[in-house]
């Protein structure tokens, strides 16, 4: 096989990267990983040498290059069936797929209160109606899924998905935040916190050089 090739942005900011990093990692695939600094003088530049939209994360497969982060997830689930990164049910991986989107479109009240900043001192802050009502439906799905699925395992749909890799991000951004969760949706997001993957990267992004 062609060697793999991901692209990722800075790892204590780079919420898409972490998506498509924790799909890949699951498959336990050999690739190769190049962090490329943001929001630093030449990191456009260097952005667009490795992706054509001048985003990441990006994935090179020999001539191949995906720069979207379901869309490298989708790809990576159909290289490597056995990892089982989306659910083998039919209903069940429709439904994968549909909270996967929702969370690869939605939101955006949340991102842009609550930004990901995996070195930043864990504290409350104020946030508006509209960053309240995206954490009650993040909460809404994960109480649903795990409700449905929680004789398979912890994870939203039992075994680890693309699902669980596309929340991630969130689970940091509430833990950061300190909001407050309760129920099913609290052991969820601790389970994801404890996640070998999600653990190594925070340990990453920790200890890297927020320069280029």
């Amino acid at each position: 096989m062609e060697p793999l090739v991901l692209y990722l942005g800075t790892k204590t900011y780079s919420t898409w990267s972490l998506r498509a990093w924790l799909a890949l990692k699951h498959t336990g695939a050999p690739f190769s990983e190049e962090v490329i600094a943001l929001y630093q003088p030449g990191s456009r530049e260097a952005l667009l040498r490795r992706s054509p939209s001048g985003r990441v994360p990006a994935l090179r497969h020999g001539d191949l290059v995906l720069w979207d982060s379901l869309a490298i997830c989708e790809y990576v689930a159909e290289l490597f069936p056995e990892a089982r990164l989306w659910p083998a049910d039919r209903a069940a991986r429709a439904l994968a797929r549909s909270v996967s989107s929702e969370m690869h479109s939605g939101f955006a009240a949340l991102r842009s209160a609550m930004s990901m900043d995996l070195r930043r001192e864990i504290a409350p802050i104020a946030h508006d109606a509209a960053a309240d009502a995206d954490i009650s439906r993040v909460t809404s799905i994960w109480n649903e899924c795990r409700a449905a699925h929680r004789d398979k395992g912890e994870y939203l749909f039992g075994h680890f998905t693309i699902a669980d890799a596309m929340f991630a991000p969130v689970v940091t951004r509430l833990r950061t935040y300190a909001v407050p969760l309760t129920g099913a949706a609290a052991e969820y997001a601790e389970t994801m916190w404890r996640h070998p993957g999600l653990a190594e990267w925070v340990a990453a992004a920790q200890a890297e050089s927020l320069t280029a």
